[in-house]
């Protein structure tokens, strides 16, 4: 009877214990066979399956943007023919692995963000770090933080003009109707010289740009307030 007793005991004590502690993320292991873009890969795992891994939290260049091209090199240089693991985070809509891509002890995720060859993807990024990361490339003018203010476009506005570089100007065009009631505030804030949520530095600098030089783009859900990472 008291054998019985310990054996239940014993019993119970690791069921708690199993349901005590969170499930592991699901990881894959392989190599990596096939570079797409400067954000997507394909791993070749043991069981000779091919998956298409979208690395989580971050968005490159589109291959027809500046430093599209670049920024495919990069995630070549840091992935290509290496064997790397995977953490599952989730599974996008045209069915591919998210996942965080370990090559060895790089973290390849942050160091594209580190390098500047990839933009956070801040509609989907839940890590803390990588905004931290961006910040200090684009301080430095690391990758595509040196090109040209206009052409520093975040890769899901590209998208959103279908993939045209016509469609996104560098300047407001020049006519009497185009031009905002205001061009410079005493905040030194002036039109004309950013267009983009990505390039604002605070939310009165986006405020004024909505209002003063009717940058209507920078209320994307239309709600009255612009750029609501910086003015929520």
């Amino acid at each position: 009877m008291v054998r019985r007793m310990s054996l239940l005991v014993r019993l119970l004590l690791g069921v708690t214990l199993l349901f005590s502690h969170p499930a592991r993320a699901a990881e894959l292991l392989g190599q990596v066979v096939g570079i797409s873009d400067g954000d997507t890969l394909t791993l070749l795992t043991p069981e000779r399956q091919q998956v298409r891994v979208r690395l989580y939290g971050i968005d490159a260049p589109e291959s027809r943007q500046p430093y599209g091209t670049r920024a495919q090199q990069e995630l070549s240089t840091l992935a290509f023919r290496q064997a790397v693991r995977v953490v599952v985070e989730d599974t996008d809509r045209y069915g591919r692995t998210v996942g965080r891509v370990w090559a060895g002890t790089v973290d390849v995720n942050a160091e594209l963000v580190r390098r500047g060859a990839a933009w956070v993807y801040r509609q989907y990024n839940r890590d803390p770090a990588l905004p931290r990361l961006e910040a200090e490339a684009r301080q430095a003018r690391r990758g595509l933080w040196a090109l040209p203010a206009s052409e520093q476009v975040p890769p899901w506005e590209w998208r959103s003009n279908g993939g045209r570089a016509s469609a996104i100007p560098s300047r407001p065009p020049a006519s009497p109707t185009a031009a905002p009631p205001q061009s410079r505030s005493g905040d030194g804030f002036s039109c004309g010289s950013k267009r983009y949520c990505t390039q604002m530095s605070s939310c009165a600098e986006a405020q004024f740009h909505f209002r003063q030089c009717g940058l209507a783009r920078l209320d994307g859900d239309r709600d009255g307030v612009p750029c609501e990472r910086l003015c929520r």
